[in-house]
C-alpha cells in the first residue's frame, strides 16, 4: 500500500501548485514579498499610502452555487463569484482589498477543474486590485464524495480608520442609492435548485423561454464586485453606510447598518423586476416574504448616503434610488417596504 492507492496523490498536488503559480503571480504588486508554494503569504504595507490603517478581514464561499457548477461542468467563473462576493463584504466596511486566499477541498484533484477556477480568481483578483498569495488545495477521500468539492476564500482589506463604514452621522433623510446584481449572485441557491431541478425536473442545458437563456446561463451568471463603482466614494463625507446584498435579502442585510431609532424604508416598486427572480416565485408558487429572505431580487449593494451625494450617484447610468432613512415610530432600528 502508499498514499496513492488510499486515494491522495502527493505529485499531482505538487504540480497542480507549479501550474497555478503563474496565474497567481499575474495579480501580484510591489507589496508581495514571497512565492507561491511557501509556507506562508507574505505582504508588505505600503506605509506611504496610508496614515492610519485599520486591517479587515473576511471569509466565505460561494454556497450550493458549486452543484449547479458540477452538473454544468462550468467552473469558470466559481473563482470570480468568490472573490467578488469576499471583496463586497469588505466594502460594506469602506476596505480596499491588499490580498486573498483559497481554500479548495476535494475528493480528487481534477487538474482541468482547478485550472477553471483558478483562472477566474486570478481574473477577479486582478480586477479588483487584489493579489492571491496563497491557499490550500486538499485531496480528503472519505470526506468528499467523488466528483464534489468544496471552495473558500479569505481576503484581507485595509481602511482608513476615519473612513471605516458605516459612519455614525448616518440619519434620518439620508437616501438609498441601489446597484443592481447579476442575477442570484451567491445566495439562494439550495431554494432554487429546488424549484428548477427538484419541481420543475430541468436540467443545466434546459431553455427557459421566460428568461431568453438556459438554466446554466441564468443560475451561473457571476457575482458582480461593486468596488470600482464605489471606490472613487469612499473617503467621501456624504457616503454613509454600504449594505451587501446577500443571504437574507434586501431586509436582512440593511438592518445591519441601521442604528437604532431609524428606519430604512424601501420602495417596492423601485426594486428591479428582473425576469430571473419573476420565473422563480412563479414557478416555485413562492411568497413574497419567502422571495425577500432568499433572494436579492436584482440588488447587489445599497448605498446609505446624504442628499449631496446622491445627486451625484444618482448620474451612474444603473444607480436605483431605492428609499430613504425615517425616524423610526417605535423606537427600534429595521426596514420597512413601502409601495
Amino acid at each position: 500500500m502508499d498514499y496513492k492507492s488510499a486515494g491522495v496523490d502527493i505529485k499531482a498536488g505538487e504540480q497542480a501548485v507549479l501550474s497555478i503559480k503563474a496565474k497567481a503571480k499575474s495579480t501580484y504588486n510591489k507589496n508581495v514579498l514571497s512565492e507561491l508554494g511557501s509556507f506562508g503569504g507574505l505582504y508588505e504595507l505600503d506605509r506611504a499610502a496610508w496614515q492610519n490603517p485599520v486591517l479587515v478581514s473576511s471569509t466565505d464561499g460561494v454556497g450550493t452555487k458549486l452543484r449547479v457548477a458540477i452538473m454544468a461542468g462550468c467552473y469558470g467563473s466559481l473563482g470570480q463569484d468568490l472573490v467578488n462576493h469576499c471583496v463586497n463584504d469588505i466594502l460594506a466596511q469602506g476596505a480596499i482589498p491588499q490580498f486573498f486566499l483559497d481554500y479548495i477541498g476535494c475528493a480528487k484533484l481534477n487538474p482541468e477543474q482547478i485550472s477553471q477556477i483558478i483562472d477566474g480568481m486570478a481574473k477577479a483578483c486582478r480586477e479588483n486590485e487584489c493579489a492571491l498569495i496563497g491557499g490550500e488545495m486538499a485531496e480528503m477521500p472519505g470526506i468528499y464524495q467523488d466528483g464534489d468539492f468544496d471552495l473558500v476564500g479569505t481576503i484581507v482589506g485595509m481602511v482608513e480608520k476615519t473612513q471605516i463604514l458605516p459612519r455614525n452621522n448616518l440619519g434620518a433623510e439620508d437616501v438609498l442609492i441601489a446597484m443592481p446584481s447579476t442575477g442570484l449572485h451567491t445566495n439562494g441557491y439550495s431554494l432554487a435548485r429546488k424549484v428548477v431541478f427538484e419541481k420543475l425536473g430541468l436540467d443545466t442545458d434546459s431553455y427557459v423561454p421566460e428568461c431568453q437563456a438556459t438554466v446554466a446561463e441564468l443560475l451561473l451568471r457571476i457575482h458582480r464586485s461593486y468596488l470600482n463603482t464605489f471606490k472613487p466614494y469612499l473617503s467621501h463625507p456624504g457616503l454613509h453606510g454600504l449594505a451587501h446584498i446577500t443571504g437574507g435579502g434586501i431586509e436582512g442585510n440593511l438592518k445591519r447598518i441601521i442604528p437604532a431609532g431609524l428606519v430604512a424604508v424601501v420602495q417596492s416598486s423601485k426594486i428591479p423586476r428582473m425576469d430571473l427572480f419573476a420565473w422563480l416565485r412563479e414557478a416555485g408558487n413562492l411568497d413574497e416574504a419567502t422571495m425577500r429572505s432568499a433572494f436579492n431580487l436584482g440588488i447587489g449593494m445599497i448605498a446609505v448616503v446624504n442628499q449631496e451625494l446622491a445627486s451625484q450617484i444618482c448620474e451612474l447610468e444603473e444607480s436605483i434610488v431605492l428609499g430613504r432613512i425615517e425616524p423610526s415610530t417605535n423606537g427600534i432600528s429595521g426596514v420597512c417596504f413601502a409601495d
